[in-house]
């Protein structure tokens, strides 16, 4: 009965008593958005660009980015920056740090929005990890990581950074990671690419546990969300009648916006770290499984070891 409330109070969430003409000025604050070059990503810089931040647009395709900055440009009239990173491959994102490095000394706040939905089993990161797991946690992970020090730099107790980690109503449905299952082995082509995906959605809320368990006293907010069901380039994998059906009950991409620019921009954002938000803009409840702090620790750790080197 939890899971069925939970999915119904999700899914068909209240009218938001917040939009994005309650975002404060942004001017002076850096701010990255993985996967902004479309969907919700595009949707979250467009409300930080009218309000005066410097946006990254961190997308792995310049030419899509590109297109997405002309857009934003046209729509705001400020134009957004470009920060080449490909989540499923660990060495562009060291590279996509070091670049971002040599440009800036601050970042206000990093939006791990970018994922991957339900591609097929077949597909791995450079690295032969789940491309799910690979890209949504692994990646963001290490992004994070690398960015870290200039959070931690930026960050001051009256005005913290920020880590927002976008996530799923999936991640409820799932009761652990299973690690044998985010490398390519035979176990992982026997599970359904909507459990891997689901998995990595967990992952997402145990990260994002952990970075304010380990950080939140040096002034680092990290929230994880469920966006909501909201139609997007995401749902590109999913074929046929499923897809159509789908459709007809997602919203458009600008609600999808709502609750990380919440937490992202607002003084009520400050005092989120740790909590799981939900639509629109409200905080909710967090799978069980996604309050393991052993589980969390254990992710961490494991993480680590996989960037160990890179």
């Amino acid at each position: 009965m939890g899971i069925l409330f939970s999915l119904v109070n999700q899914s068909f969430p209240p009218k938001s008593n917040f939009s994005v003409n309650d975002i404060p000025d942004l001017t002076s604050q850096v701010i990255i958005v993985t996967g902004s070059n479309t969907g919700v990503g595009k949707e979250t810089a467009k409300a930080l660009l009218q309000h005066n931040a410097k946006v990254y647009i961190a997308a792995r395709s310049e030419e899509k980015a590109r297109a997405a900055i002309q857009d934003l440009k046209s729509e705001t009239g400020k134009e957004a920056e470009f920060l080449r990173v490909d989540l499923a491959d660990l060495p562009s994102i060291k590279r996509a740090a070091e670049e971002f490095a040599q440009k800036e000394t601050q970042l206000h706040v990093l939006f791990n929005n970018g994922g991957v939905m339900v591609p097929s089993i077949e597909q791995l990161t450079a690295q032969k990890y789940d491309l799910q797991f690979g890209t949504n946690v692994l990646g963001h992970f290490y992004l994070t990581k690398l960015l870290l020090p200039m959070l931690l730099a930026t960050a001051t107790p009256d005005a913290p950074a920020r880590v927002i980690n976008t996530s799923s109503f999936m991640a409820h449905l799932v009761s652990s990671v299973d690690f044998n299952t985010v490398k390519e082995s035979p176990k992982r082509k026997k599970v359904s690419t909507t459990k891997l995906y689901g998995q990595s959605k967990l992952g997402n809320v145990l990260f994002s546990n952990e970075l304010a368990r380990r950080y939140g006293e040096q002034n680092i907010v990290s929230v994880a969300l469920n966006p909501g069901n909201i139609r997007t380039d995401i749902q590109r994998h999913i074929g046929g009648v499923v897809c159509e059906i789908m459709k007809n009950m997602l919203y458009p991409a600008p609600y999808g916006a709502l609750t990380q620019l919440w937490a992202g921009t607002t003084d009520e954002g400050k005092r989120l770290g740790g909590k799981y938000l939900i639509p629109w803009a409200r905080v909710g409840e967090a799978n069980a499984a996604a309050l393991d702090e052993a589980a969390a620790r254990a992710l961490w750790t494991w993480c680590e070891e996989q960037v160990a080197g890179v």
